[in-house]
């Protein structure tokens, strides 16, 4: 199969000594290092998952042969994860475009896997200011174009406002993701137009555009969900160049266990009780002002 989805909700996992602890050993040393510097456990667990499923997704790819304990994930110096050897995709036709992506906010993390198509995702949970919406809007109003704050403020009530702010974010960062910029990306290059203004979990929608300096941009696709109430999900797929074909449709994400999660993993590194310990010490969330 050409694509994956996968989402693990982090944000209702406590983990136990023995699931933290194998989690530890799956992943690279520097990635271990830099989740212990976490101050927040949430934190710590949502980076840990996103790891986790990226590893996941490409042990069990049909288009790589390595195993686990052999995958090195890179990051580019935007910080956008890859796999260092090249030689592990199956077929070399693919090597340059097979493309994944992971992003974690809210209660989720997610990842996703294209053969052929670039690809970035992006989730983000629904949460109302704490000053009133339009005030809210007032300060964000360079994140998007007039265009798209059109569409936001008609959305209804001020919580289905933010919810049509939040696709919209969610669809942005996908964009950047998927492109690899990160940073410093003038969001006012890009504006979108959701076509299907209701998104329902269960359901992928795919026929938002995207308007590129000004231009509609064709060889870009959107694949957009929710993973519940509060949680939406974005999927950008730009197409290979001299290709013509459409992105494959997923059903939809598959909601993972732990035990899922971690169905394929070897343990890379020796045990260290005292990373449980360190975990097991930190202050859940901070506390909201």
């Amino acid at each position: 199969m050409g694509s994956v989805r996968y989402a693990f909700r982090f944000g209702s996992w406590k983990p136990t000594k023995e699931e933290w602890m194998l989690a530890s050993r799956c992943i690279q040393k520097e990635e271990k290092d830099r989740i212990a510097k976490f101050h927040f456990a949430n934190d710590a667990r949502a980076a840990m998952c996103g790891r986790l499923l990226l590893r996941k997704v490409i042990a069990e790819s049909e288009f790589t042969d390595i195993l686990w304990q052999d995958i090195k994930l890179a990051r580019t110096d935007k910080g956008k994860p890859y796999l260092e050897d090249k030689n592990s995709i199956v077929d070399t036709d693919l090597a340059t475009n097979f493309n994944f992506n992971a992003s974690h906010q809210g209660d989720y993390a997610v990842v996703a896997l294209e053969s052929s198509w670039g690809c970035g995702i992006d989730v983000m949970k629904v949460e109302m200011p704490t000053v009133r919406v339009e005030e809210y809007f007032r300060l964000m109003n360079r994140q998007f174009t007039p265009a798209e704050w059109k569409t936001i403020k008609g959305a209804g009530t001020g919580k289905q406002q933010m919810e049509m702010f939040y696709r919209h974010w969610c669809l942005k960062e996908s964009y950047i993701k998927a492109i690899g910029i990160g940073l410093g990306f003038d969001l006012q290059r890009i504006s979108f137009k959701p076509e299907t203004l209701t998104l329902s979990p269960g359901t992928i929608t795919i026929d938002t555009q995207l308007v590129l300096d000004g231009c509609l941009a064709t060889q870009w696709k959107f694949q957009e969900t929710k993973l519940d109430d509060e949680h939406f999900v974005a999927v950008a797929l730009r197409r290979p160049l001299g290709k013509e074909s459409e992105p494959s449709i997923v059903p939809d994400f598959k909601h993972l266990t732990f035990s899922e999660l971690t169905s394929s993993s070897q343990p890379i590194l020796p045990p260290d009780e005292d990373y449980w310990n360190n975990f097991n010490k930190k202050r859940d969330k901070p506390q909201r002002k």
